[in-house]
């Protein structure tokens, strides 16, 4: 079976813990890589830089920051965080096409020194060195992350988000881009 018909089952049976036969057909054959493999959470949708640039704004990046972009598809955040705002920057996103396309967007525009990409799961490496974290994920995902923010980031690290918030964790900002809104947290102190 190749991986993209056996991604298609996979999507069919809704989770992973349901992998106990597919069809009545057991699932000797298919390889242990592929099978641990995981695919995105969410469809890649391009943020309009015109929000990139409002969401780096907002979190007031600096210079000294270390940007990371969570879910970062094209490395456009963390390339316009070091393009235009000096910053360094890390995208981490688990499909290989888009850490490519990231790759190449930072050649482009000249930011290679100033960025890198990890092609992974976002819930699985560590944040700890960011000092701002961009978000274009759902609601249900930025919950899902909560915890690994508050438990990674220093207090004081600022996350951004587009268009979903973090449910009943109040943001200290909330802008407007065109019809989106984007909104501001801060790691609050832990006691």
């Amino acid at each position: 079976m190749r991986r993209r018909q056996f991604v298609a089952v996979l999507g069919t049976l809704g989770t992973w813990g349901s992998l106990g036969t597919l069809g009545g057909a057991g699932l000797a054959g298919i390889p242990r890589a592929v099978l641990a493999q995981r695919t995105p959470d969410v469809i890649f949708v391009p943020t309009a830089f015109e929000t990139v640039t409002t969401m780096l704004k907002l979190a007031a990046v600096t210079r000294d920051d270390i940007v990371y972009d969570l879910g970062c598809g094209d490395g456009r955040f963390v390339v316009t965080a070091a393009k235009q705002f000096g910053a360094r920057g890390v995208g981490i996103d688990i499909d290989p096409e888009r850490i490519r396309e990231a790759r190449e967007l930072a050649a482009r525009t000249g930011t290679e020194d100033r960025v890198r990409f990890i092609e992974g799961d976002l819930f699985k490496t560590n944040i700890s060195e960011a000092t701002v974290v961009t978000l274009y994920l759902l609601t249900r995902l930025n919950l899902k992350l909560r915890p690994k923010l508050m438990r990674e980031l220093n207090p004081g690290t600022r996350v951004v988000s587009h268009a979903f918030d973090m449910g009943d964790w109040q943001p200290e900002k909330t802008g407007n881009v065109g019809s989106s809104l984007i909104y501001l947290w801060r790691i609050p102190p832990r006691g």
